[in-house]
């Protein structure tokens, strides 16, 4: 019987059995309806199993004092110790900043010149856009090995094309790999090149999905190409713009070794403005061999990611649940 409007403990029991049972039942259907759709992404689930999660036991790095004769599991714990040495080291204050400052320029100016040039793309150039998206897309593939050089030849002090063009007008070369006030706006010119090609042709994939009676209809009240932009275009695009935002805040604590390390030239000068997390490490690792503390910075920069991603999911959340990651 019932007591206090509560069924006997047995019959709760057999509830939640049945319930379990049925949920079991349903999932194993889910799987085989959908078994085809699975075994495609097979693949990709194995690389990101075989990547993402079998390296996580690499978590434990950062709380040892490594060292190559004891191995991975012999090596002794050294608890927080590797932390200790990061923290108060006094470069890890300008390494970060630097690593936050840079990037969130780059979100900034890396989203304001995708969206310009997707939308010039969709309201201008229909005719030849296989030939705007490929000029934009191609330096994306361009190792940064190679954007170095071309970022020397116009820096270069002798023979650089700057200072050359400077020197024809009678002003004195500038030194620039020996400078660092230049190099905030060096680097931000850099990314954009690279990477806003790659934003534009995520945007403007996103312009083509939207219903093409809104412009039609805006055309017929005679809204101009940059009234349809503002009014329709750019709403249009919010949630992408917001989901594309929040992944790259995720790794706002990761600076671009690549674009920090060569570009730069490791020029020992510019650590003051180029230098972040990334670069910091390696030449930590490089000069000390301390796999530790290395591990350490990098169990930083994860979770200070994660902790952000959250964060920026949660006010967006708050602002408009629609436009929010999860």
């Amino acid at each position: 019987m019932a007591i206090d409007g509560r069924l006997p403990h047995h019959t709760q029991k057999g509830r939640h059995s049945l319930y379990a049972s049925r949920r079991k039942n349903s999932i194993l259907k889910d799987f085989i309806r959908n078994f085809e759709l699975t075994f495609l992404a097979l693949p990709a689930i194995v690389f990101i199993f075989v990547f993402a999660y079998i390296p996580l036991y690499g978590l434990i790095l950062p709380f040892k004092n490594y060292n190559f004769e004891q191995g991975f599991f012999g090596s002794p714990w050294a608890g927080l110790q590797n932390f200790k040495y990061l923290f108060t080291s006094d470069t890890l204050v300008r390494v970060t900043t630097n690593t936050v400052v840079m990037n969130a320029l780059f979100i900034l100016f890396g989203t304001l010149f995708s969206l310009l040039f997707a939308l010039l793309i969709f309201e201008v150039g229909k005719r030849h856009v296989k030939v705007y998206q490929t000029a934009m897309f191609f330096p994306y593939f361009i190792s940064w090995v190679v954007a170095a050089y071309v970022v020397l030849a116009f820096l270069d002090m002798e023979n650089g094309f700057i200072n050359r063009m400077l020197i024809h007008f009678g002003k004195d070369p500038i030194m620039w790999y020996s400078n660092p006030h230049y190099w905030p706006f060096i680097l931000v010119i850099v990314s954009v090149w690279k990477s806003a090609g790659y934003g534009a042709v995520i945007y403007y994939t996103g312009l083509l999905g939207t219903d093409t009676e809104y412009y039609e209809a805006a055309m017929i009240d005679g809204a101009t190409r940059l009234q349809r932009a503002w009014h329709i275009s750019l709403p249009l695009l919010k949630p992408l713009i917001t989901i594309m935002t929040i992944l790259a805040v995720g790794k706002i604590f990761y600076g671009d070794f690549g674009l920090f390390y060569n570009v730069t030239l490791d020029s020992t000068q510019l650590y003051p403005a180029t230098d972040v997390i990334d670069t910091f490490v390696y030449r930590t690792l490089k000069s000390m061999g301390d796999i530790g503390m290395s591990s350490a910075a990098g169990l930083y920069q994860a979770v200070v990611g994660f902790a952000l991603v959250l964060l920026s999911n949660w006010v967006v959340k708050k602002a408009n649940p629609e436009n929010s990651l999860f």
